[in-house]
């Protein structure tokens, strides 16, 4: 490539979005994420959430050098598919801890890869990195958008600017969430809405007394992961847990 003022080039280019979809355990996730244009799941080991929906899908990927193949399958054969569905990285993290291990030769387990002292979650990022490197060859080459479904957990987060609070994260590694989330496009969060009522009697004024509407939220919180560049970071903070609302507000935004 020829770095000269020719190659210089201005203007936005339109690429179908790297989505990372977030939320509590039988939500909708993948029925949501299944509802994108001409959508391709591949299914994880260890994941039942595709096993009702009526969408195309590959055989359950059992090891690391599957999922691998079944990306190299998009990149490479025709077809129509505009949208490409992994179901979901929570169980996919553990067939990528295995190729480490593999890869290592000498290691027992995750946290003994080169030598341990938590190296292996490094080694790891290679594995990773080249399931993204496929999903954006399929982004730039095939125009495929993307969408990785993930599980979260409670957990306590330690702001350095205020007291510890509880907040939904991402139950996969620090170091994977990080690096997904920063070569993500759109990261949004899926969950019921909270029902409270208020009891005067009660040193704990606010009781939960059941759970609303399913809502997808586009925004970070102290609570909860989200957020985008470009349009995705334009969208409003709460929306229907539903694909043709959340297209329907991507289409809304003005830049």
């Amino acid at each position: 490539m020829s770095f000269d003022i020719k190659s210089i080039q201005k203007g936005r280019k339109e690429l179908p979005p790297r989505i990372i979809l977030l939320g509590t355990p039988k939500i909708g996730k993948t029925t949501l994420a299944c509802g994108s244009s001409d959508a391709i799941l591949i299914p994880i080991k260890g994941e039942e959430g595709a096993d009702a929906i009526d969408v195309a899908k590959f055989p359950t990927v059992k090891t690391f050098d599957e999922i691998m193949e079944a990306l190299t399958t998009l990149a490479t054969e025709e077809h129509s598919y505009k949208s490409i569905v992994i179901d979901s990285s929570s169980t996919l993290e553990p067939l990528v801890w295995d190729e480490t291990v593999r890869q290592d030769g000498k290691a027992h387990s995750i946290e003994t890869v080169d030598g341990g002292y938590a190296k292996g979650y490094i080694e790891a990022l290679k594995n990773w990195r080249q399931i993204m490197d496929a999903l954006d060859y399929l982004r730039n080459e095939r125009g495929m958008m993307s969408i990785i479904i993930g599980h979260v957990l409670v957990k306590q987060f330690n702001d350095p600017m205020t007291d510890p609070y509880d907040q939904f994260q991402w139950n996969i590694h620090h170091k994977a969430a990080a690096a997904f989330t920063q070569w993500a496009d759109c990261i949004l969060f899926a969950k019921y809405e909270a029902l409270v009522s208020v009891d005067k009697t009660s040193e704990k004024k606010n009781k939960g007394k059941g759970v609303g509407k399913r809502k997808l939220y586009t925004q970070e919180r102290p609570s909860h992961p989200g957020g985008g560049r470009g349009v995705y970071g334009h969208l409003p903070y709460e929306l229907p847990l539903e694909w043709d609302s959340f297209i329907k507000a991507v289409g809304e935004v003005e830049l």
